[in-house]
């Protein structure tokens, strides 16, 4: 185990209130692709008409549906990705007392199928969807199944994924909640993001507790003011950790 490693260890076990804000990096031993890496979606050669943040922004999801839908469903849903170490851990660091929240830009899942309780998903889930005109409620599952543009069956309007695309607002309490948290937090870790990603990576400026630790395979703008920086995959770190804990 290296020093760092050991480090946020003890941090952990004399802390009270953990917070853990995440991104893409925390998922993609989970098989999910992240979006701003060299293999990330963003990065990636694609045959689209459209760079990816254009076909999932508010505007296209308007102008061309069936098109959105297509790239939604191939890119951005993985119905047979699972939890891994990472996300174990955080549920079991929740249970013992140890983590308030997880505040995640993830739309996966994965935290809660894991086990963890308290989930503050700043940009929607994919497990949500509602019709734009009556908001009923459809899950994964009924998107997955549909062809092409998945309509209401209960007033056939077309039904919406509850994501913040591109273009769209957060939603108020979501983001009241994930602040609190993170005000209220004595040790934060920010796992899987390279906080480029606005209004979200601004809200870690909340924060005002002990120690902040950051654990990412990239750069971010936040490495000087972390107290700890952790270079390894995220799922291999938290392994190491709960074996000392």
């Amino acid at each position: 185990m290296t020093s760092e490693l050991e480090k946020l260890v003890q941090m952990i076990q004399t802390s009270h209130r953990m917070v853990f804000f995440g991104g893409a990096g925390i998922s993609t031993a989970s098989g999910i692709p992240d979006f701003r890496s060299s293999t990330g979606l963003y990065q990636t050669e694609s045959k689209e008409a459209y760079p990816a943040e254009v076909m999932l922004s508010h505007s296209f999801f308007m102008q061309h549906t069936e098109e959105f839908y297509r790239f939604y469903r191939e890119k951005m849903l993985f119905p047979k990705a699972k939890p891994n170490a990472a996300h174990q851990a955080l549920a079991e660091l929740e249970k013992r007392g140890k983590l308030a929240a997880v505040v995640t830009q993830n739309i996966d899942g994965l935290h809660q199928m894991a086990g963890s309780q308290k989930v503050y998903e700043i940009h929607g889930s994919v497990h949500r969807n509602y019709c734009q005109s009556c908001r009923a409620f459809y899950d994964l599952s009924y998107i997955l199944k549909t062809q092409s543009i998945p309509y209401c069956e209960k007033c056939g309007d077309i039904v919406k994924p509850d994501v913040v695309l591109y273009e769209e607002a957060l939603d108020d309490q979501t983001v009241k909640k994930a602040i609190d948290a993170i005000q209220n937090a004595d040790l934060l870790i920010i796992g899987g993001t390279s906080l480029v990603v606005y209004p979200a990576a601004s809200f870690i400026h909340y924060f005002t507790g002990n120690s902040i630790v950051l654990m990412n395979k990239g750069q971010t703008a936040m490495d000087q003011q972390a107290d700890i920086v952790i270079r390894d995959s995220i799922d291999k770190a938290f392994e190491q950790i709960m074996q000392k804990l």
